[in-house]
């Protein structure tokens, strides 16, 4: 086959789009192309992107070249440069020469990729302005969910770069072979591997946990005793043991395996909707991820364990059902069966469930959280699994518990302690007044509003972070710049955290005995307890001494104990932090137990910070940030209103009917509030704050917040993993696409076709190629999947028979060298199993010089002879569609289905285009039916012209 064929585009939209179809779904794992994570930078210095820092120009689509498209008088589209004139001509490589990288092909194609040009052509050049030296400007983030977030040229590369998975194994012949040497009771064994994931998740939620609670322990049992005996020593134990745990966390992450950095959701997120994370799911990342969450949330940075424990659990889930692992070079006789894409992911979905259930103790909430935020394809049957996955998980981590704290014998063995399984207890239950649900709905705006700012706040630190690392040359001074970062910002709460609670007063922790000479209130108490009724004071049993005066015996009031001493509110939140302090907020009944000023102190320092500290190079979640956050305004919205019932009534609301406006109640609430406006997670939300606080009286008020944070941060921002899958440029898509046109309306893709946007020509393959031809292709055309043709004898037309990945034609070539058997002048037919295959990428990551093999091919002019026979390895059942097809019902499709390419044809079945999972993204939907649209307006305005101007002659 000549490597120049292709199909004939034969619809007019098809060649007037042609030339725009350069950003291709490629198949290259190099470990040098370059990922989307913080260090992106590195990339960027070495050239391979062009820094979105830098003024660039780039290539401008002209109108004269839309007149000679509307025309009909050209078939590709003119680009020109205004930077290089001579760009174009290096750009179109010979096609006889072989040294053409597939990255670079991939980097030249992306970068003339934008018609976008066509609206914001300029001085500078096309491209979309980045916000990144632009701290206090809206920019690209401020964006409601229903705006398709759009990307800079370089950003559009670095999307490119990225490799795509198909759901569905490939069904050829040699997976049929392979599949029918299975055992056939392979759904016994998805049963057994689903306990066996359940198990050792739940064992590692455990280890992670008591390990956090072993450094947390030690650290403040040694505070303690300092701060009774000198401040100056226990402020400097509790920073240099701080700093000390936050410079392991940031180490490991900085200098020995970047991979591991943040919570990991967003990577399982973009791998399970159908894209290639590298090292996402690894075993050293699980490794390091787990040394860096333990030290740095003992350290007390202010984050939580809970986001990376769903990522152990994906890692957990992908690994232990494959039973083999690239890092010690293994792979086990084991569950083989599993070893396909489809179980894979359904593995990985079931572990990140199993990790929620096993941070929150939650096992429904785990599956709602698999169900709702991470998983891109599900059936009935996959939710029954996770179901028993996560019970199983949620059991494992309770039964450990029930016999160690801290590593230590507790002696109760298989007691399921209702304090220890449920980690933020309500043990008041208040019932709920129709009133509630008006404070419960401004709850959930504000969580909304302060929920979107969070996120663009965080959005602007980490383009920001990346700015300045990419000004620093040096890479041992980037990383140390990077370890550095967390370190500063333990430093400042840990000394925010000593040092502000020493400015609060100390307060009673019950009412203390009468003076003499002091007026009693009405019911003989203390003027310090300002309550009338039957209750006096109450603080939670979490509260901190801090410089306080210790516990005093004495006959007690009421509810408290008969102990007396004195309490520091602000060290009480800020001092503790982690999950003490959000038992505190949540207490119930404990009406005055923090100011305003201290409630505002903690709010405003704990939401600049953590908002620094996620992103940076250390290993943690927000889950418990948000729950403090959202727990601190909303116990300031509950002191309001007991303040002011108390105003009006001159009573604390201790009545039954008036119960309800409790300041812990409204904490919970407010907390609900702000997890949903950063996440936008409804139904998994909602279920796991049940399940981690057992108040199920407040489950229809959390849902009213819940949903009403929704409705808010949507018209803000979008949610904050999906604006990190858009900043770190891993491919998604979303449940519905919503595509604008320049006026902002709503475009129905029910009107458009799938020829609108497809790829054309196409590069198509026969089923018996010389592998010259195949190597040459694979080269210089590094798309990610070749459709397969067969001539007809009668029409001598080639009708699509299937699909070939470019990873598996890359691994039959290089096979040959590997295991060389074919001949001169004989055919070759590869013999590779489908469990090889599957282990494509793992094989090809290992062949480092794999491009020259396949130069080797190209060059050597005896390799026309070898013709290898592609036909055992077709996908027969890849999915096809006419070019008529509806664009709206073609992007359905690709998302329920777990689509990496669609081949368009035509009546006769003969290929007239391609379109891969990137085609389908929103802002390419709306780039390419924008161009469309103007290419239709130009060519009427030719046609009017031409009219006019045979009117004209005519008169």
């Amino acid at each position: 086959m000549d490597d120049d064929k292709s199909t004939d585009a034969s619809s007019v939209d098809a060649r007037i789009l042609l030339p725009l179809n350069k950003l291709f779904d490629t198949d290259d794992d190099d470990d040098s192309l370059p990922t989307a994570d913080d260090n992106s930078n590195t990339a960027l210095r070495n050239g391979n992107i062009t820094n979105k820092n830098e003024t660039r120009k780039d290539s401008v689509v002209t109108f004269s070249d839309m007149d000679q498209m509307a025309d009909g008088r050209a078939t590709s589209l003119s680009l020109i440069n205004n930077q290089d004139e001579d760009s174009d001509s290096r750009d179109e490589e010979d096609p006889e020469t072989p040294d053409v990288s597939p990255r670079k092909l991939i980097f030249n194609a992306a970068r003339r990729w934008s018609v976008k040009a066509v609206k914001n052509a300029g001085p500078e050049g096309v491209h979309v302005k980045d916000d990144t030296s632009s701290f206090f400007v809206t920019g690209r983030d401020f964006e409601s969910v229903n705006t398709n977030h759009t990307y800079t040229n370089s950003e559009k590369e670095l999307l490119a770069a990225h490799d795509s998975l198909d759901y569905l194994p490939p069904h050829s012949e040699v997976y049929k072979a392979w599949l029918r040497n299975q055992p056939a009771r392979f759904n016994l064994d998805r049963w057994v591997m689903m306990a066996l994931i359940g198990v050792v998740v739940g064992t590692v939620g455990y280890l992670l946990h008591q390990t956090v609670n072993v450094i947390v322990h030690l650290k403040w049992e040694k505070a303690g005793v300092f701060i009774k005996s000198d401040m100056l020593m226990a402020f400097a134990w509790v920073l240099t043991y701080s700093i000390g745990f936050t410079a392991i966390a940031s180490f490991f992450t900085a200098f020995v395996w970047t991979p591991a950095v943040g919570s990991g959701i967003p990577e399982i997120i973009g791998f399970l909707n159908g894209t290639v994370v590298r090292h996402a799911l690894n075993l050293r990342t699980f490794i390091f991820k787990f040394i860096s969450c333990t030290c740095a949330v003992g350290a007390g940075l202010p984050l939580g364990p809970e986001g990376p424990m769903i990522h152990i659990g994906a890692i957990i889930g992908n690994g232990l059902s494959q039973f083999r692992s690239r890092t010690f070079g293994c792979k086990l006789p084991l569950f083989e069966r599993l070893r396909n894409s489809e179980d894979r992911r359904n593995f990985t979905s079931a572990g990140a469930g199993a990790g929620v259930a096993s941070a929150f103790g939650a096992p429904v909430g785990g599956l709602l959280f698999a169900l709702e935020e991470v998983s891109s394809f599900w059936t009935m049957k996959l939710s029954w699994m996770i179901f028993f996955c996560c019970m199983v998980t949620t059991f494992s981590t309770d039964f450990l518990n029930s016999a160690f704290a801290e590593f230590k014998y507790w002696g109760s063995v298989g007691l399921f302690d209702v304090d220890k399984y449920i980690i933020f207890r309500v043990h008041e239950e208040i019932a709920v007044n129709v009133i509630l649900f008006i404070p419960s709905a401004l709850l959930g705006a504000l969580g909304g509003l302060l929920g979107g700012v969070y996120t663009v706040l965080n959005l602007k630190i980490v383009r920001a972070r990346r700015a300045i690392m990419s000004k620093i040359t040096n890479r041992w001074l980037e990383k140390m710049a990077r370890f550095l970062e967390p370190v500063i910002v333990m430093t400042i709460l840990a000394a925010l955290s000593v040092s502000i609670p020493m400015l609060f007063p100390c307060r009673p922790s019950s009412c203390p005995k009468l003076p003499e000479n002091t007026t009693a209130l009405p019911n003989g108490t203390h003027p310090e307890c300002p309550v009338i009724g039957n209750f006096t004071w109450k603080v939670s049993k979490h509260a901190v001494q801090f410089t306080c005066p210790g516990p005093e015996s004495h006959g007690g009031h009421n509810e408290h104990p008969e102990t007396s001493g004195e309490y520091n509110e602000l060290a009480s939140i800020l001092f503790l932090g982690g999950e003490d302090a959000v038992r505190n907020l949540f207490s119930r009944r404990t009406y005055l137990m923090f100011s305003y000023v201290s409630l505002v102190t903690a709010l405003v320092i704990y939401f600049l910070l953590s908002c620094w500290v996620l992103g940076s190079s250390v290993t943690a979640g927000l889950v418990i940030p948000m729950l403090f956050i959202g727990g601190l305004y909303g116990r300031i919205v509950g002191r309001g209103m007991v303040d002011v019932f108390f105003l009006i009534t001159g009573q604390m609301p201790t009545d039954p009917y008036w119960r309800w406006i409790d300041p812990g109640a409204f904490a919970l609430i407010g907390a609900a509030s702000f997890f949903g406006g950063v996440s936008r997670l409804t139904m998994s939300l909602t279920v796991i704050m049940m399940e981690i606080t057992n108040d199920i009286q407040f489950l229809l008020p959390i849902m009213v917040s819940v949903m009403t944070a929704k409705w808010v941060g949507d018209m803000i921002t979008h949610p904050l993993y999906l604006s990190l899958l858009e900043l770190k440029c891993i491919p998604f898509l979303a449940d519905e696409p919503v595509v604008h046109d320049d006026e902002n309306k709503i475009v129905n893709l029910e009107l458009h076709t799938v020829a609108d946007i497809m790829t054309t020509p196409v590069k198509t393959l026969q089923t018996r190629e010389s592998v010259r031809t195949l190597a040459r292709l694979v080269l210089q055309n590094p798309y990610g999947g070749y459709p397969v043709v067969a001539r007809d004898g009668d029409s001598k037309e080639d009708h699509l028979l299937g699909i070939i990945t470019r990873n598996e034609l890359m691994m039959l070539l290089t096979e040959m060298v590997i295991n060389p058997r074919a001949s001169p002048n004989a055919d070759y037919i590869p013999n590779l199993s489908f469990s090889v295959l599957g282990n494509a990428i793992d094989r090809l990551d290992h062949l480092k010089r794999r491009d020259l093999i396949l130069h080797k091919y190209v060059l050597a002019a005896e390799y026309d002879d070898v013709i290898m026979d592609i036909s055992p390895f077709i996908n027969q059942s890849s999915s096809s569609i006419q070019s008529s097809f509806s664009l709206h019902r073609t992007y359905i499709m690709f998302r329920t289905l777990g689509l990496r390419h669609l081949t368009v044809v035509d009546r006769r079945n003969r290929v007239v285009g391609i379109v891969s999972r990137k085609d389908m993204m929103g802002y390419y939907l709306e780039e390419k039916l924008d161009l469309k649209r103007r290419i239709q307006q130009q060519r009427e305005r030719n046609e009017d012209s031409e009219r006019k101007s045979l009117l004209n002659g005519l008169q």
